[in-house]
This record gives structure tokens, sequence and C-alpha cells, in this order.
């Protein structure tokens, strides 16, 4: 169950009028933003006390801008600002606090708290475990291997996280051994970690999206699964679905949200590139922040693939702010 914020209320009314945002990616798929929509439900559901808006860094409307703005023309002068994202790669390290830190310049009097990302918790790890037992059905886990899928970012701390969830479910679930792959930029990609999972002799394969909603990525894991088991029809691959509006998902969005209340909210990363040397990636170390969205923020659904996220972009820039780390 999500937290009972009750007590915190009170609090929140006494510092102001205190409004959610949260914040998504946007997508080029009608698909993925009603589910992301069904997600914002969830979440006013479980806070009800709460004025709450979502935006989004590109494709879709509102964004992220357009969001704060509708908070602020309902009388808001606190944001708790909880990123949509399971992971805290470029989008939530550098894209979001930009377009936070750009809003609240422009606003005398207005305080934003940025949030964490959903990450790496219990709550996600069962409904994930959820998704997988509801498509893999009764057949021996133990003869079974799991791939967990991810998105892939140019994160080293990001992807590491998929690795992890995918060694606790699989000695959680007890599955004969487990492999990992990323949808992009980073590797194995799926189909050369499906093929590579081919040489190690098991029949079962459950393929497991690592991914909050639907979109380009997710139909192209499903395709690219497609492809390998039409190669290998003595091997059954089962497609497990992604998590989506998973109640025990909501709960942690909502979680999010009341931790801010507290005097000194969470970290929402703690190995960042931009403010810790990370092997690999010492040019990052304390580059200036800036976003890199506004080429594709509110263009609508169903535009052409641009390929953002097919190739290893660079994200400049970090933390100069006063919510998030440095709280």
């Amino acid at each position: 169950m999500a937290a009972d914020i009750t007590a915190d209320t009170s609090r929140a009314v006494a510092m102001g009028r205190t409004g959610i945002m949260v914040c998504g990616h946007g997508s080029r798929d009608e698909a993925a933003m009603a589910e992301f929509q069904l997600v914002a439900a969830g979440i006013r559901a479980r806070l009800p006390d709460f004025p709450i808006e979502t935006g989004y860094l590109e494709f879709a409307r509102p964004t992220i801008r357009e969001g704060l703005e509708a908070l602020r023309a309902q009388g808001v002068d606190h944001i708790l600002a909880v990123p949509g994202m399971l992971m805290a790669a470029s989008h939530v390290k550098n894209d979001l606090p930009w377009e936070l830190n750009t809003f609240a310049a422009a606003h005398d009097g207005l305080d934003i708290r940025f949030g964490r990302d959903l990450g790496l918790d219990p709550r996600l790890l069962a409904a994930a475990s959820e998704r997988i037992a509801e498509a893999a059905g009764e057949g021996p886990r133990d003869e079974t291997l799991l791939v967990v899928v991810g998105r892939g970012t140019n994160d080293s701390d990001a992807n590491s996280n998929i690795s992890k969830v995918a060694r606790m479910l699989w000695e959680g679930m007890g599955f004969g051994w487990a492999e990992v792959a990323y949808s992009g930029v980073a590797h194995p990609r799926v189909d050369a970690c499906l093929e590579r999972a081919m040489k190690m002799g098991y029949r079962r394969i459950v393929v497991f999206p690592y991914f909050l909603f639907t979109g380009v990525l997710v139909k192209r894991i499903y395709d690219q699964t497609d492809a390998v088991a039409a190669a290998h029809p003595g091997v059954a691959f089962i497609k497990a679905p992604y998590l989506r509006d998973h109640p025990l998902v909501m709960d942690a969005f909502a979680d999010r949200a009341a931790e801010m209340l507290g005097e000194t909210p969470p970290p929402n990363c703690r190995l960042c590139k931009y403010r810790t040397q990370i092997v690999g990636y010492e040019d990052d170390l304390g580059a200036a922040q800036r976003g890199h969205h506004h080429h594709v923020a509110g263009i609508g659904t169903g535009t052409h693939d641009h390929g953002h996220h097919d190739a290893d972009h660079h994200h400049a820039g970090h933390h100069h702010h006063h919510h998030g780390h440095d709280q």
C-alpha cells in the first residue's frame, strides 16, 4: 500500500498550496500516452488532497512547462515534481532538473522539489514478478531462462540497475538463468541476447520488458522476440507484459510524492555521472546543465521516428539547483 500521508498534509497546507507534477518522457505512441494517463489517474486516486498535473519532455502535450503553468493557475506555490520514469538516467539527472529550474527561476516565490525516480523498489519487483508469473504459467522455472530488457541509456548507473533487477527476479522466482538486454543505446540488444541464449540449451525463454508503458521500444522488443522465435521453432518464447498500471507501481509513485513533504527528501540519484566521477564518463563531471528536447517538445504523437533513442546522445549538464540532490 502507498504511504499514509495524512499527517504530512497539514504541513503541506501550512507551507502554502502544494501541487504535484508527474513528469513523463512522452511518446510517439498514442497507446503509451493513454497508459501514462492511467497511471496519473491512479496517483490522483491515492493523493486526493493535492492538485495533480502531467507534462512531457517530448512529443506529447502538455509539455512540462504547460503542466507547471496549469498548477500555478490553480494557486499552487509549492510543486512536488515526480519523474514518471523507472531509472535515473540523463532525463532525470539533467533534462527534467533543467526544465524545473528554468521555470522556477522565471517565477518568484515558486518552490519546486524534484523527487526520485522509481528505481529499485520492492513493490516494482513484486509487480514485475506478477507480470512474469502470469505469462510463464506453470512451466518448470528451473528449466526456463529469463531475459529482462531495459530501455538502454548512455548512463552506466541506470543500465546497471537492470542487471540487479534481473538477478533479483532470477533468484527470487527460481529461474534456471537470467540474461539482460536493452532496446537501444546499450548492449547487448534484444536480438543479440536471444541468439546468445540459444547456445545455453534452454527450450523455454521468458522475455520481460522492464518498462512502464508500451510504445515504439516495447513493440520493437516483442517484434525482435518473434523474429528469433521464428528462426528457432523448437524453443518456446514467452512475451511477458510490462509493468503498466499495476497497483504496486502506482503505490510507489504516490510514495515518491509523499516523501518530498518531509524536511529532507531522499536524493534522487546516488551515482550521478554529472556530480560524481564515474568510470568512462569523466568528461561529464560538472558539465553545465542544459535541456535538449525543445525540437520535439509538444509536437504530438504519431510523428516520424527520428532515431532519438537509437543513438548515443551526449547529455551535457546537471545539478545547479535547490531541489533533488541538494536536499
